[in-house]
């Protein structure tokens, strides 16, 4: 089952939503932030959801989204939000609030042959497009150490990620890896700390990077910054502090890393009005309710308007 939305109300409260206005879902999943955004909507009102995932796709064929013409699903990685809301009739600076959800859902965690999950033995995929050539076993056995290492130190912050890193090459040197029970194993013997935090670090970094989620990230924001008319609102929640800090950085200056832009005349450009100018977290009560949402960080910005004499 798909968990309850993580910070559904903040999220949805944060977009502003006029019931005449038109929507971004970029992350559908399960559907719940759809659901929302859907309830507060009037007839003439459009939600655009993206999701690349099969079982995504398929629940957007049911109850409530079946039929209902104020919805509209794109089976897409939401990194190309420009190009596909061009194609749905959808031009630049148009939309009233994009909403993005990132990482992995509990469903896809829960699901054994999907891969994404330490807890059980299966093929190792962790594909959220399923049609991408690229799963974690290609990682794991093609991989130089020196490549192993960057990846499960940067998306996993994994303390011996040099040691860990070795150690898969010479397994594979042996046998290739094929099930996530192969990658426990090895994990096991090396692991530092708790056991379940140091395999939850090395099977999130693999499936960042089997994703290529920051590359989608940057991807994304360019393209909502975009597609949103001036005034119109980005909310993101992210779990991950690479992820956040793109967001925060994207929100402060319109650029991921932080650089600060200039226009043609050398004015800085500031095109974000910072709507949380520190991150929105949840309550004790739903974390205790929804343990992934121990992690998430909302923030929002509002895309300025232009100069009156614009």
């Amino acid at each position: 089952m798909y968990h309850e939305p993580v910070l559904f109300s903040e999220s949805l409260d944060a977009l502003h939503i006029r019931p005449d206005g038109v929507y971004v879902d970029a992350t559908f999943g399960g559907g719940g932030h759809s659901r929302g955004i859907l309830s507060r909507l009037g007839d003439n009102g459009r939600l655009y959801a993206f999701d690349q995932d099969d079982d995504a796709a398929a629940n957007a064929q049911q109850v409530p989204f079946a039929g209902d013409e104020r919805f509209v699903f794109v089976d897409s990685n939401f990194r190309h939000l420009k190009r596909s809301l061009r194609v749905e009739g959808q031009p630049p600076a148009t939309i009233d609030g994009i909403l993005a959800d990132l990482g992995v859902s509990s469903y896809q965690i829960d699901t054994p042959e999907r891969g994404f999950s330490y807890r059980f033995d299966a093929s190792l995929d962790m594909r959220m497009n399923p049609q991408d050539e690229r799963s974690a076993a290609d990682v794991l056995n093609t991989f130089s150490a020196n490549d192993l290492q960057r990846v499960l130190s940067e998306y996993g912050e994994v303390r011996n990620a040099r040691t860990l890193a070795q150690a898969i090459v010479q397994h594979r040197e042996k046998k290739a890896f094929r099930t996530t029970g192969e990658l426990v194993a090895l994990c096991e013997p090396l692991a530092m700390g708790e056991r379940w935090r140091y395999l939850s670090q090395v099977f999130q970094a693999l499936r960042m990077e089997v994703n290529d989620e920051v590359g989608a990230l940057r991807d994304f924001l360019a393209d909502a910054l975009e597609m949103l008319a001036p005034g119109g609102r980005l909310a993101v929640i992210a779990y991950h502090s690479i992820e956040d800090r793109l967001v925060k950085n994207f929100l402060k200056t319109g650029d991921p890393e932080g650089q600060v832009q200039k226009d043609f005349y050398g004015n800085i450009a500031r095109p974000w009005n910072i709507i949380t100018k520190k991150a929105i977290e949840p309550m004790d009560a739903e974390i205790q309710r929804n343990a992934r949402a121990r992690s998430a960080k909302l923030r929002v910005g509002e895309k300025a308007r232009g100069r009156p004499d614009e």
